[in-house]
């Protein structure tokens, strides 16, 4: 047996704290409550989670500002708890690196839904860099190094992609000039349904855009093919 699956609620509200805890302990994983980013923040240097459930009403800080630091750590995942669930919310979430965002109050199905998603993701992610050894592509301008998830240009820029970006951009990297639905691209998981509202892959498309595109709003690599999803337009090169 494996070790648990290490998850870190950064929530103020007592009763949440309790429910998040309960319901997924009951699915197996091993869940730490801190009621402050401050204290979140002690905890994930002394030992990194697989996984961060961050609110954005904590007491001591301003949780978008958590997020947009945890999400340059590779090493684990973010999903956003919010009571704010408008579209404008979700999307600034996303765009700032949070793995998912789930709106209060949430069903427990659709959070454990969503737990093992960010979980799973990662997991292939990881077995794919594994499989890899070092495994880079090389498309356009840029190099890909799939182990440390950073993007390389042939002027020496970098950027570093999260988890979810990561994955989608290596799904895409294994299929040029094929289009690939958005259902293809979100992945086929047995736990989780079509939600209501669903932008990430949209989202992490904009983002990856934003990092490998001369311009953004007129890609050339990663195409739009309206009403069927995404399509790489360059060609690909594996290098080991």
């Amino acid at each position: 047996m494996g070790r648990k699956k290490r998850i870190y609620l950064i929530e103020d509200e007592a009763d949440i704290r309790r429910l998040v805890t309960g319901v997924l302990e009951g699915y197996g994983y091993e869940v730490s409550c801190w009621a402050s980013g401050r204290e979140a923040r002690a905890a994930i240097r002394r030992q990194p989670p697989d996984l961060c459930l961050v609110d954005l009403g904590l007491p001591d800080m301003d949780g978008l500002t958590l997020v947009r630091e945890l999400w340059e750590d590779v090493r684990f995942g973010v999903i956003i708890l919010s009571g704010r669930g408008g579209t404008s919310d979700r999307v600034l979430g996303l765009e700032l690196g949070a793995d998912d965002y789930i709106v209060k109050p949430f069903e427990p199905r659709e959070l454990v839904a969503r737990v093992n998603s960010a979980i799973r993701r990662r997991e292939q992610l990881a077995g794919a860099s594994a499989a890899a050894e070092g495994a880079k592509a090389r498309f356009g301008s840029w190099l890909f190094d799939l182990g440390d998830l950073t993007l390389t240009a042939d002027d020496g820029r970098q950027e570093t992609l999260t988890a979810a970006e990561a994955s989608l951009l290596l799904t895409l990297l294994r299929a040029p000039k094929r289009v690939l639905s958005r259902d293809h691209l979100q992945g086929s998981d047995p736990d989780r349904d079509d939600f209501p509202y669903d932008r990430s892959i949209d989202v992490r498309v904009s983002r990856i855009r934003k990092k490998i595109e001369e311009d953004p709003r007129s890609p050339r690599l990663i195409k739009t093919v309206y009403g069927a999803g995404y399509l790489f337009a360059s060609d690909v090169t594996w290098l080991r």
